[in-house]
């Protein structure tokens, strides 16, 4: 492989992570962790993980009391891409679900003792051929909705396992073609360019979105938010409510960073965080204007068919946004889980 396509070389260096997390043994998954990342790479990790330095740290603080809670656990990735962003590092990105029999409490999350789906966007920075940065977002609380236990409001969206790519070609073959992943993300950064426009610049037409969507577009939000079809499932579904709860959005694009990337007709972004807004007027969520500034973790990828955009699959923060405003989610949930079998009736915890 030629220096330019060493993002096909960076995908291939990802492959044996992900097949150890396919047939998961900690021992496999320990190895090829090593391999892969510097000792001091830095892994950040959904609330409440948080920032972990090293592989070991990543493996015993994160995935081993996931593995310890569902020991037939299974990764399956449905997006594998990559490419430089424009401030010249290098990415790749990886989507799909963990999977396997929710057997013990995770979080203090009730076990089902069914199958259980865990959607992940997983964003890997490489430097001299090994991982030196994750940036990971699990979606948490699609465990918590799927064992009966999600504590905030009702989704607007539809919640349902979030499939992969309707063309099934998410895990994009190389050679990386310069043109064609540039092309896609100038496509991306057009349309959220357009996006910002709107509410401070005039109404919906502003955003042109007929010019940048396909009409039977998907759009996946995370649990808690749902999923909506077409520009009017989407604008419905999440881009109204949280445009009158935070009009502000787009507002301080100088304090903030986002990369993207782009690999055939597939985009990526990464930012940590790549979001600021208020919650004001109308609040978010079920949350009133509580006029409190937050930050949002986002990580997304989009799917271009026919210069349009038919799939975008989006993963953000939610737990880490309450906890800015001071919901203990956590807590909340704990206080359902008392009335539960195995959980202490006065704290709602796993009992030992």
């Amino acid at each position: 492989m030629s220096a330019r396509d060493r993002h096909s070389i960076h995908k291939h260096r990802i492959a044996p992570l992900r097949a150890a997390m396919y047939d998961f043994t900690e021992s496999g998954v320990r190895a090829a962790l090593a391999d892969l990342a510097a000792p001091d790479a830095m892994f950040r990790l959904a609330f409440p993980f948080g920032d972990m330095a090293g592989p070991d740290a990543f493996y015993d603080n994160a995935l081993a009391p996931l593995f310890a809670a569902i020991p037939d656990l299974e990764r399956r990735d449905h997006i594998v891409m990559a490419g430089p962003t424009p401030e010249g590092a290098d990415w790749v990105g990886c989507g799909g679900y963990y999977t396997g029999t929710f057997a013990a409490p995770w979080l203090d999350i009730p076990a089902t003792g069914h199958v259980v789906h865990m959607r992940f966007h997983e964003f890997y920075r490489f430097e001299d051929g090994r991982v030196t940065e994750m940036q990971a977002l699990w979606d948490i609380p699609e465990v918590m909705m799927q064992a009966d236990a999600w504590p905030m409001v009702p989704s607007l969206g539809r919640e349902w396992h979030v499939p992969g790519p309707a063309t099934q070609d998410g895990l994009v073959p190389g050679p990386w073609d310069e043109a064609r992943g540039m092309a896609t993300c100038r496509h991306i950064i057009d349309m959220l360019e357009h996006m910002k426009r709107h509410p401070a610049q005039g109404g919906p037409e502003v955003m042109e979105m007929p010019r940048f969507w396909h009409p039977k577009m998907m759009w996946y939000g995370p649990a808690g938010i749902g999923t909506g079809r077409g520009i009017e499932g989407f604008r419905n579904w999440h881009q109204i409510p949280f445009l009158q709860g935070m009009p502000d959005r787009g507002a301080y694009v100088d304090e903030i960073e986002y990369h993207f990337f782009g690999d055939g007709e597939y985009a990526g972004v990464t930012g940590w965080p790549d979001m600021i807004q208020t919650i004001t007027h109308d609040g978010w969520l079920g949350i009133p204007p509580v006029g409190g500034r937050i930050t949002m973790r986002s990580l997304d990828f989009w799917r271009l068919e026919d210069g349009l955009i038919r799939e975008n699959w989006v993963l953000v923060d939610l737990l880490d946004m309450y906890a800015q405003i001071g919901v203990d989610v956590f807590g909340r949930m704990r206080m359902f889980n008392k009335a539960r079998p195995g959980f202490d009736s006065e704290t709602g915890r796993t009992l030992s």
